[in-house]
């Protein structure tokens, strides 16, 4: 399983401009994304593991990673590679139990008190944010708009890989790599655009480039 987290897409079928899942993670993959989530929060269970099955299967054959949000009983019934976890999910050791010792399991924070604790638990990587103002995701007033600052002390404080989420997207995702991040995370900067691949090439070429500068953590 490829773990590189240069970038990585996180789905939502209603900012996908009509495409379906499918079609923009497909498209996605061949810009060259390194992780797929599967967000998806307005769907039933069983819609979730009958769109899981069928990303598991796309991601598979790219050797790209694939995880599940917050469903640790459907990253398991899709062979998912792992689950991320928000505040409200299973804790991380009891994820780790139900989906195994070699599962990728991602951890979202907003705070370094947060990270640190994160990691102490045995998170594998970390989702920092909101970065940026954002309308994708419901977040609380101390959640939001971050900044790259906060980024910054993360990886400061921290050994794991992590990646910025939340208003990232070509044009400002070198700010949050060079703060730190070893990548980003997006939804709309990708699947809300008329070429998702093309999207997809351009983020990941933003990261390659900072990333080739060699910045240091």
């Amino acid at each position: 399983m490829n773990t590189e987290l240069r970038t990585y897409l996180v789905t939502q079928a209603d900012r996908s401009r009509g495409r379906g899942t499918v079609a923009t993670v497909r498209a996605a993959i061949d810009g060259g994304v390194d992780v797929v989530q599967m967000r998806e929060k307005h769907a039933t269970a069983r819609e979730r593991y009958e769109l899981g099955r069928e990303l598991r299967e796309l991601t598979r054959e790219a050797d790209v990673a694939f995880v599940v949000n917050d469903r640790v009983d459907v990253a398991a019934a899709v062979d998912a590679d792992g689950v991320h976890l928000g505040d409200d999910d299973l804790p991380i050791a009891v994820a780790r139990e139900q989906l195994g010792p070699d599962a990728l399991v991602g951890r979202s924070v907003s705070t370094v008190e947060a990270a640190v604790e994160a990691e102490r638990a045995g998170a594998d990587y970390l989702g920092v944010g909101a970065v940026f103002a954002t309308d994708t995701k419901d977040v609380s007033e101390g959640e939001s708009n971050v900044g790259t600052e906060r980024v910054a002390e993360i990886a400061d404080a921290v050994e794991i890989p992590l990646v910025g989420i939340g208003g990232i997207t070509a044009a400002n995702a070198a700010d949050v790599v060079g703060a730190g991040a070893d990548g980003v995370a997006v939804v709309s900067a990708i699947t809300d655009t008329d070429d998702p691949e093309t999207a997809a090439r351009d983020l990941r070429r933003a990261v390659d480039g900072v990333r080739a500068g060699g910045v240091e953590r």
